[in-house]
């Protein structure tokens, strides 16, 4: 079935029935619980620090678990920011809050997700040749309440992560029950609105979780956004984490206004305000529905763990970046190029179904009297991708057809990775993965037909040396990849152009990683890590959606030191801070220059969590500085501080009253930034030596949100 805006407004009923049908049994099922003393705690979990601590078994200085401690006192702007929960990680939007967030670390513009791979409860996020940006990664399905855990690794060290994986994996998890059901209901400015009701039943032996979550909010843009998202979730599991399984149900769909980022100068000469917007029909549609399931079983050290996902997945979004460029090339221009309505709308289309498999057995072992543990694992996956398209479209409604393709790809992993303790103090890891794509595009232009397939190995060694029980030291290489998007990788003629014959991008792009580190654990309540690491990226080419066409890239090299630190003062006050400095390059010589368009070079955060009787406080100071914008660094993005708090305070042992504060102090920032052509009205006729100009798209202004959480 075809999704629209009219099949969400058609369904309100239905989904308010599901909302309450949720909570209703959630209620039943646990009325035998429902006087029974709660704790007057805000979190019913042991872990005493917001991080998990990991001296003397990590194998980077750069991983880390980030703990439900600290989620539940994150305040959270969208679902996506529980990335910046991973040190160093900026979350961004630039149009509607519906569309998947931007990302960026360790020197990369990840645009929506394309060196980062990013799983939940096992299965992987990112989509690969989607319609809008490879890997593109929509957290939106995430109910952050239900989030247990974040664990991230950056660079390419673990034999286990593979697409997607070059700068690094995220890996959250989700709780398997919820003690008491609860309801929550938020209000904020922006006409914002939110009602979550969660809660588990005894079931079979097993526990059965259910959840459902409806959000609408406005913004505050001049053109109201009109956000409206379903989240519906189920989870059934029995046994425990180590020896148990569960299968999961998730649904999600939202629909949306876009404000797209606009041009500065459209500002400047009043042409629009800094929430304006200069298509009002720019926005899109969503929706998700995913399976999985999981089994691990646990015996003596031996592990056993298999994981299976399908997902059903419809996506179209309306954009507009460059206003009136279509047909304003020649002069005298047409009276439209100095109209009202923008010109240059377009459309982009996916729709797909997904199937994977995810498998591993670890079993201890001993090499010439050295104790190990050596694990292999495989990966499938097959991605039929019905439709996925770029049209030109003008409020909605479509011009021409610039591409259309139906595409298959299979996908296949298999890994190995042997830990072996070399001497009492020094432990060495070694891996190697191997990767397989093979993949068929049909395309609307027949020369953009065909199939294409490649393999890439990516051998992996660390070594850790444990100085004392409190310090550790780490040296890591390792090889990595993302892959290409299919329609690039065959693609033989312009699709604005078929006469033009363009280059076919490599499938599968190597990357190179470095990193020397240390894990310091000064005292019991404060640790330090710190990590120098470089990043090596081969010659490619890249798909740009928003075009339909490859654009050439370049090798690259990224450098840069990240330091962070956790300290506990106090039994009831946790502090912890991230600081981020890369140098970004491409590495090949080239007059137009040789920056990187969008790599962030300073980042720091830091982050404060409190915790005494019925009060919680979490405040959250997010920085990030400058950047180039351009390859000759002429234009550069601004830096920006962001301060954001959430407080809580228990009315009852029933009841919590929560307020969300973001942009405190008000501050004029932005949230993306970048340096591109485009033309506005009365401007002169758009050409190839039309001048690259700031465009930008503002973060919000302080905004508050209240809620009221009731446990039953």
């Amino acid at each position: 079935m075809r999704f629209t805006p009219s099949t969400i407004f058609a369904r309100r009923p239905t989904v308010q029935a599901c909302l309450a049908t949720v909570f209703l049994a959630s209620l039943a099922g646990q009325q035998a619980q429902a006087h029974d003393p709660i704790d007057t705690n805000l979190s019913e979990i042991t872990v005493l620090s917001t991080r998990e601590d990991l001296q003397g078994t990590a194998t980077t200085a750069s991983e880390g678990v980030v703990t439900l401690k600290q989620l539940r006192t994150r305040p959270l702007l969208r679902a996506g920011d529980l990335m910046e929960a991973v040190p160093g990680l900026v979350a961004t939007q630039h149009a509607g809050e519906g569309k998947a967030n931007q990302y960026y670390l360790r020197g990369f513009n990840l645009d929506h997700g394309t060196d980062l791979a990013t799983y939940v409860d096992g299965v992987p996020i990112n989509l690969p040749t989607h319609g809008h940006g490879q890997g593109y990664t929509d957290l939106g399905f995430l109910i952050p309440e239900l989030v247990e855990s974040v664990q991230y690794r950056k660079g390419p060290y673990a034999a286990e992560d593979g697409d997607f994986a070059a700068a690094g994996a995220v890996r959250m998890n989700t709780v398997r029950k919820v003690n008491h059901p609860f309801g929550q209901i938020e209000l904020g400015a922006g006409n914002y609105r939110r009602a979550l009701a969660a809660g588990s039943l005894d079931l079979s032996g097993g526990d059965l979780l259910l959840a459902g979550e409806q959000l609408n909010d406005d913004g505050p843009w001049a053109v109201k956004q009109n956000l409206k998202r379903t989240n519906l979730l189920g989870k059934y599991t029995q046994g425990s984490t180590g020896n148990g399984w569960s299968v999961g149900l998730t649904h999600y769909q939202a629909s949306w206004i876009s404000t797209d980022q606009i041009p500065q100068r459209a500002v400047d000469s009043g042409l629009v305000g800094r929430f304006g917007s200069l298509d009002p029909t720019a926005g899109g549609q969503t929706r998700r529905t995913g399976l999985n399931a999981n089994w691990v079983s646990t015996d003596k050290g031996t592990q056993t763990q298999v994981s299976a996902y399908a997902l059903r997945y419809d996506f179209e979004l309306f954009s507009q970046f460059t206003y009136f460029t279509r047909g304003c090339d020649t002069a005298p221009l047409p009276a439209t190029c100095n109209g009202a309505a923008p010109l240059d709308q377009f459309s982009q289309v996916d729709h797909r179904n997904a199937l994977g498999l995810n498998a591993s057995h670890r079993v201890p072992m001993t090499v010439a009297g050295l104790d190990g543990i050596f694990t292999v694992g495989t990966d499938i996956r097959r991605d039929n991708i019905g439709q996925v398209a770029l049209y030109d479209t003008q409020a909605r409604v479509r011009l021409n057809t610039v591409r259309s393709d139906s595409v298959e790809l299979n996908a296949l992993g298999l890994w190995s990775q042997a830990e072996l303790q070399l001497t009492p103090q020094l432990r060495g890891i070694a891996g190697l993965r191997w990767d397989k794509r093979v993949l068929s595009v049909n395309s609307s232009i027949p020369q953009n037909s065909g199939n294409a397939g490649a393999a890439i190995s990516s051998p992996k060694i660390s070594l850790i040396y444990s100085a004392s029980p409190t310090l550790d030291l780490y040296a890591n290489w390792g090889r990595g990849f993302h892959s290409n998007d299919a329609r690039g990788a065959v693609a033989k003629a312009d699709p604005r152009d078929p006469s033009l014959a363009v280059s076919p991008a490599t499938p599968l792009v190597r990357a190179t990683g470095y990193e020397l580190g240390t894990r310091h654990k000064i005292t019991d309540e404060f640790t330090l890590t710190a990590a120098l690491w470089a990043l090596k990226l081969n010659s490619e080419l890249l798909f740009v959606g928003d075009a339909g066409t490859t654009e050439a890239s370049r090798p690259s090299m990224r450098k840069g030191l990240e330091v962070t630190a956790n300290w506990r003062p106090t039994k009831n006050l946790e502090l912890d801070g991230d600081l981020s400095l890369s140098r970004a390059r491409f590495s090949d010589a080239d007059p137009a220059g040789n920056y990187i368009p969008g790599s962030m070079e300073r980042v720091a955060s830091f982050g404060a969590t409190y915790q005494s009787g019925p009060w919680t406080l979490g405040t959250r100071i997010r920085h990030f500085g400058s950047r180039a914008l351009i390859e000759d660094n002429s234009i550069r993005g601004s830096a920006s501080t962001m301060v954001n708090v959430k407080s809580g305070y228990r009315l009852s042992a029933n009841a919590e009253l929560s307020v969300e504060v973001f942009n405190l102090f008000n501050r004029s920032v932005n949230d993306t930034e970048y340096a591109y052509a485009s033309r506005l009205p009365f401007e002169a006729a758009f050409s190839g030596n039309t001048p690259a100009t700031l465009h930008f798209h503002p973060s919000l202004p302080r905004t508050a949100r209240v809620g009221l959480k009731m446990w039953f």
